[in-house]
C-alpha cells in the first residue's frame, strides 16, 4: 500500500514537472520574438531559478552538508550535462533542424535510460517495457506531425543526439537516492553551476546574449518582459525541476523518463491556451498513444521480478531441512558437490537405513557402502564428477569410522584432480 501511495505521489510530480516544462517554448518565444537570444533566455531562466531555490535549499540543508560535499560530482555534472548542455545542445540542433525532429532525437533519450539500466545494472528491458518504448516514441512522431519527411543535417543531427545524452543524464541523476542530498539542492546547485558555464560561454563569444527590456507579446496581450522571465524561472524551472527530480527518486529513472514524453502532449495544450495554435487530430492521436506507452511501462513495473532461489552451487539447489542434496535434471554434479553429498551421508551413520542414490545408483547401508550403478567397477576406471571417492567408499570395511571414510574422500577428490 505505500509503495503505491509513493508510485502515485512520484506519478503526480511527474505530470507536474512535464506540464511546467511545457510552458518553457510559449514563454521564451515571447523574449525571443521581442529580441532576446535562445541563449540569453536560457540563462535568465536558469540563474533567477537558482536564486530563488538558493534559501530553501540552505534550509533543506541543515546537518547534510557533509553529504553534499561527497555528492558534489554528481551536482556538477547535473548542472553541466542535464541543465546547462541539454538546452545548449538543442538550440543549436534547432538550427539546422525542424524543431519536431530535434524534439523526436533528443527524446530518444529514454531509450539510452533503457539501455544504461541493462548495461549498468543489469535490469533487461522485458516485453512489456519495449512495447511501452515503440508504442510512445510513434506517439511523439505523430504529436510533432513529423508527417511529409524533413531534411536531416548531419550536424544537426550530433547536436540532438548531444541534447538526448544530457536528457538521459538527467533522468539517471535525479534518480540517485543513496546520496543524501535533498531535490531542491540538487536542483539550486545544479542551476547554479550551469549559470555560470552558461556565461562562461556567452563571455567567450561561443554563446549569443542578446537581450531587450522593453514590453513584450505574452499570450494575446502587450506586458512587461519581465512576466516571461518570471515564468520561465518560476514555473518553467524552479517548479518544473525540483518535481522532476522529486518523481525520480520515487518512480525510478526509466519509469520517470517515459512519463517525462507526456511534456510533448502538454506543450501543446499550453501553445492552444495561450497561443491559440490548436493541435490536430494526428497530434491528439499521438498523446494517446504516448499515455499508453507510459501505461506499458508502468504495468511492466509493477510486475515482480523473477528472482532465481538460492543455490549452494551450480546445479544444486539449497536443500530443506533433512533433505539429501539432488543435481538438477540436465546439470552434472561438481567434485565439491560429491563432496558435500560425502559428508551429508557420513554424518548420517546414527540410524541404520538404505537407500540408492538418485544420480548415480549407489546404494547405502549404514556405514556400508556398496555400488549397485555403472560405476561399480570404478577401481580400475577413472571416474569423473567425484565417483572415484564414494567407489572408495565402496571397498571400505564395516569397521572404519566415519573420519577413516572421510580421509579416503580427501585423497581420492584430490587424486581426481591432478589426473
Amino acid at each position: 500500500m505505500a509503495r503505491q501511495r509513493t508510485a502515485g505521489v512520484g506519478l503526480g510530480l511527474a505530470l507536474l514537472s512535464a506540464a511546467t516544462f511545457s510552458t518553457s517554448g510559449s514563454f521564451a518565444r515571447s523574449l525571443t520574438e521581442s529580441g532576446w537570444s535562445p541563449g540569453a533566455a536560457v540563462a535568465a531562466r536558469i540563474s533567477l531559478a537558482a536564486v530563488v531555490l538558493a534559501v530553501p535549499a540552505v534550509v533543506a540543508m541543515r546537518g547534510r552538508w557533509r553529504a553534499l560535499r561527497r555528492s558534489i560530482a554528481t551536482v556538477t555534472t547535473f548542472g553541466l550535462v542535464a541543465v546547462a548542455g541539454c538546452q545548449v545542445f538543442f538550440f543549436n540542433a534547432i538550427q539546422t533542424l525542424p524543431v519536431g525532429v530535434a524534439l523526436l532525437i533528443e527524446y530518444l533519450g529514454i531509450v539510452l535510460v533503457v539501455g544504461w539500466l541493462w548495461l549498468r545494472h543489469g535490469h533487461r528491458p522485458r516485453r512489456l517495457t519495449v512495447a511501452g518504448s515503440v508504442t510512445a516514441l510513434l506517439g511523439l512522431a505523430l504529436v510533432l506531425d513529423l508527417a511529409g519527411g524533413a531534411r536531416l543535417d548531419p550536424a544537426g543531427v550530433l547536436w540532438a543526439l548531444a541534447a538526448a545524452v544530457g536528457l538521459a543524464t538527467y533522468f539517471v541523476l535525479s534518480s540517485r537516492q543513496d546520496d543524501g542530498v535533498p531535490p531542491v539542492m540538487v536542483a539550486s546547485g545544479g542551476m547554479a553551476v550551469a549559470t555560470m558555464a552558461l556565461l562562461g560561454l556567452g563571455a567567450a563569444g561561443l554563446l549569443p546574449m542578446r537581450a531587450s527590456f522593453g514590453t513584450v507579446d505574452f499570450a494575446g496581450h502587450r506586458t512587461s518582459w519581465l512576466v516571461p522571465v518570471l515564468g520561465l524561472s518560476l514555473v518553467a524551472a524552479a517548479v518544473a525541476y525540483v518535481a522532476g527530480i522529486g518523481a525520480a527518486r520515487r518512480l525510478g529513472a526509466k519509469l520517470a523518463s517515459f512519463a517525462g514524453l507526456t511534456e510533448v502532449v502538454f506543450g501543446v495544450l499550453v501553445a492552444w491556451l495561450l497561443l491559440g495554435e490548436l493541435p490536430t487530430g494526428v497530434q491528439l492521436t499521438g498523446g494517446v498513444l504516448i499515455v499508453a506507452g507510459v501505461a506499458l511501462v508502468r504495468i511492466d513495473e509493477l510486475r515482480p521480478a523473477a528472482t532465481p532461489g538460492p543455490a549452494t552451487s551450480v546445479g544444486w539447489p539449497r536443500p530443506r531441512a533433512g533433505q539429501a542434496l539432488r543435481p538438477q535434471a540436465g546439470t552434472q554434479p561438481t567434485v565439491a558437490e560429491h563432496f558435500t553429498t560425502s559428508l551429508d551421508d557420513l554424518s548420517s551413520t546414527s540410524t541404520p537405513s538404505t537407500y540408492t542414490r538418485q544420480d548415480t545408483g549407489h546404494t547405502r547401508s549404514d556405514t556400508t557402502f556398496t555400488s549397485t550403478g555403472p560405476e561399480a567397477d570404478s577401481s580400475t576406471t577413472s571416474c569423473t564428477h567425484g565417483c572415484a571417492s564414494l567407489a572408495r567408499m565402496s571397498r571400505s570395511t564395516p569397521e572404519a569410522s566415519p573420519a577413516d571414510q572421510l580421509t579416503d574422500v580427501a585423497y581420492d577428490m584430490t587424486s581426481n584432480r591432478t589426473r
